[in-house]
């Protein structure tokens, strides 16, 4: 009698979080550095499509490991090449109009490679900004991301 109830409410659930679309979007991205005799600088995209200034990330591809994502969505979203370093944090917020909760992992990266900017996709990305940290405190647009930041800056 358990296990029946139990084999009915997982299928309930699955289909009523398929059918409301309530799974959890997972992303990863990239606090990208560079050193300058400013000192260090944090690269900040800008999206047109929402007018915002935020880090690099994007969501996980099927099977796609969280480091390999933040990468991916690093070269895509600026064309550096970089190295992938320490974790540096994680935020978590929703989207689809508040009821789907979304997770992001982020490293630290350091760019090894030219720092030409060369977004895949120049509608998705349409400018880059080299920031010192207070400077990308004040200039991205949310909160998770100030906070995650902010935490990067009190622990270095």
């Amino acid at each position: 009698m358990i296990s029946r109830a139990k084999t009915v409410l997982t299928r309930l659930w699955r289909r009523w979080n398929a059918s409301a679309g309530r799974g959890v979007v997972e992303a990863a991205g990239g606090l990208v550095w560079r050193s300058t005799p400013r000192g260090r600088e944090l690269a900040l995209i800008h999206r047109p499509k929402y007018d915002d200034w935020s880090l690099p990330k994007g969501k996980l591809d099927p099977g796609e490991s969280w480091q390999a994502a933040a990468l991916r969505e690093v070269i895509e979203e600026t064309g550096f090449t970089v190295d992938l370093q320490d974790f540096a944090g994680c935020t978590s917020y929703r989207v689809r109009g508040g009821t789907t909760p979304k997770v992001v992992l982020y490293w630290h990266m350091a760019l090894t490679g030219n720092p030409d900017f060369r977004p895949h996709n120049p509608l998705e990305v349409d400018e880059l900004r080299w920031l010192t940290p207070p400077e990308a405190l004040a200039v991205l647009s949310y909160d998770y991301e100030r906070r995650l930041l902010q935490t990067q800056i009190q622990e270095n």
